[in-house]
């Protein structure tokens, strides 16, 4: 289960950087909201499922409360699961 939070965790942390650098800057710079659209709902699930695995694995990888809250903030932080990568997952 843990690989399957870290491959989320990745892939959800491209799909904010991409939507936040590169989708929003491009609609309204250039009034095109198409990318928005495009990697919005991506992003949307990966969000989700990034949020309920960090519930799911907790128990598997003895969070307390603080590191569960550290690991579910960073997930609206830019670069933030990179980080949760780094501190919380890698061995």
């Amino acid at each position: 289960m843990k690989t399957i939070f870290r491959i989320v965790s990745f892939l959800e942390g491209i799909s904010y950087i991409l939507l936040l650098f590169i989708a929003v800057p491009i609609k309204y710079v250039q009034g095109n909201p198409e990318y928005v659209k495009l990697l919005g709902m991506p992003h949307g699930l990966l969000f989700m499922l990034y949020i309920a695995l960090a519930f799911v694995i907790k128990k598997e990888m003895e969070w307390n409360g603080k590191n569960l809250g550290i690991v579910l903030l960073c997930s609206i932080i830019p670069f933030g699961t990179f980080y949760v990568d780094k501190k919380y997952l890698r061995n």
